[in-house]
């Protein structure tokens, strides 16, 4: 598999998140209360500070710079984060970065 196809048709026939960000590939499964969503990012991306429901994520591959309530975090492949509820934080990503995120929310991103 090549780093262009990493995620196999199972996970790229969901359908695809609307996320305001250029260059990155994202796929949605959305439960009853929740989303998962697969994440792949085909450039550097920097996001700013915010805050929403709980997020939980997995490392697939690369590495992403949390700031999680004003601490930094250094995350690659294998890492698990996560930040609660209300807490603000923001994110520097690099390219190459992919990751399977649960948001405990059901209307986080919407489908394309």
């Amino acid at each position: 598999m090549t780093k262009e196809d990493f995620f196999p048709e199972i996970v790229t026939k969901l359908p695809q998140a609307e996320i305001p960000f250029e260059g990155i590939r994202s796929h949605l499964f959305q439960g009853q209360n929740q989303q998962f969503v697969f994440m792949s990012f085909e450039k550097d991306a920097e996001v700013p500070e915010h805050s929403h429901e709980g997020q939980w994520g997995v490392v697939l591959d690369g590495e992403i710079e949390l700031t999680i309530d004003g601490k930094q975090h250094t995350f690659t492949r294998g890492d698990t984060y996560f930040i609660p509820k209300g807490v603000k934080h923001g994110a520097r990503i690099k390219r190459g970065y992919r990751d399977l995120t649960l948001f405990d929310q059901k209307d986080r991103y919407k489908a394309k």
